[in-house]
């Protein structure tokens, strides 16, 4: 399982939006955070979000064990598991 966190901000929920269209993909919430988790891969597409880079950058607020960032730049965030 694949698990990403965003805090729950304004600037940051297009990032949930565009994650949760994707069906394998499914978005909750723990706190002030969005949980982005999935089976699999979790790939967010930077130009869909319409993130400005510095909000594209600052987003994520942590990764769950058994998960790590292998892409985080100016066209895609992608967590995948170990």
């Amino acid at each position: 399982m694949t698990t990403l966190y965003v805090l729950d901000v304004p600037e940051n929920t297009a990032v949930a939006k565009i994650a949760a269209e994707n069906p394998a993909v499914a978005v909750g919430r723990i706190g002030p955070y969005f949980e982005i988790s999935a089976a699999g891969a979790i790939v967010v597409d930077r130009r869909a979000t319409g993130c400005r880079h510095a909000v594209w950058y600052s987003c994520i607020a942590g990764v769950a064990r058994g998960s790590r960032i292998t892409q985080h730049d100016k066209d895609a965030l992608r967590v995948e598991p170990v």
